[in-house]
């Protein structure tokens, strides 16, 4: 099977040898690639949708896949059981999601090894919660698929600080490998930024006023970022 970037990405930082938890598997493209290209033993896939775990069914229905494809159906980490599985994967939602998802049952999150997180959006508010209920970020990926910039995590349980805040928003992982899409990535957020306070000019709300000095200030922070890796 040939995946899109952004889930080869996600396939790619899943240890070998490991029994792996896709939550919101969809249509189960990850859980075949890793069965199909023995990197894990076992996969349990899992959805809160029958119709979409029904997709991966029907794929894995009657082949050679369906005695290591365990699927589920169930909210979140709820369908798997503690220490079940080493490595789980929860990707394509939003960056609150996977903390709700993360927080909400602890015994259970707290017996698995690996982390591999693809959040949507509020990916500063995801590695927040990361750094601050102990757990390390391992490596970390950007890909851009269909003109979009995906961030792709791999935590593990351990101690971890960052020096500045702006570090929750760009990962420090992705500055250290120099990832290649960093510098676009930066320029990206830095024009978004400036058009949102086009917008704002002129207006005069309290509300408004702070947000304008809010943006300001994250556009200098990300170009003090921009030039550390200009300067490099």
């Amino acid at each position: 099977m040939r995946l899109s970037d952004r889930l080869q990405t996600i396939a790619n930082f899943i240890p070998k040898n490991t029994i792996v938890g896709d939550i919101g598997t969809d249509h189960g493209y990850i859980p075949i690639y890793l069965i199909e290209n023995k990197i894990s033993k076992k996969v349990i896939a899992t959805d809160i949708s029958k119709n979409s775990l029904d997709k991966i069914i029907n794929s894995v229905k009657g082949t050679k896949y369906e005695k290591d494809i365990d699927m589920r159906l169930g909210d979140g980490l709820d369908p798997i059981k503690p220490f079940e599985v080493d490595t789980v994967v929860i990707a394509g939602m939003g960056g609150l999601l996977i903390r709700d998802i993360l927080d909400k049952d602890k015994d259970k999150r707290d017996s698995i090894t690996n982390f591999i997180l693809q959040p949507n959006i509020a990916t500063e508010e995801l590695r927040k919660y990361l750094y601050e209920n102990n757990f390390e970020i391992v490596d970390e990926k950007l890909v851009k698929e269909d003109g979009k910039f995906y961030e792709v995590i791999w935590a593990k349980k351990g101690k971890a600080y960052v020096d500045q805040d702006i570090y929750y928003e760009i990962g420090e992982k992705l500055l250290a490998n120099r990832d290649p899409l960093l510098e676009e990535f930066l320029n990206n957020r830095i024009q978004m930024n400036e058009e949102i306070l086009k917008e704002l000019e002129g207006k005069e709300t309290q509300r408004t006023m702070d947000r304008y000095r809010e943006l300001t200030e994250n556009i200098k922070e990300l170009k003090v970022v921009l030039k550390k890796i200009e300067s490099n």
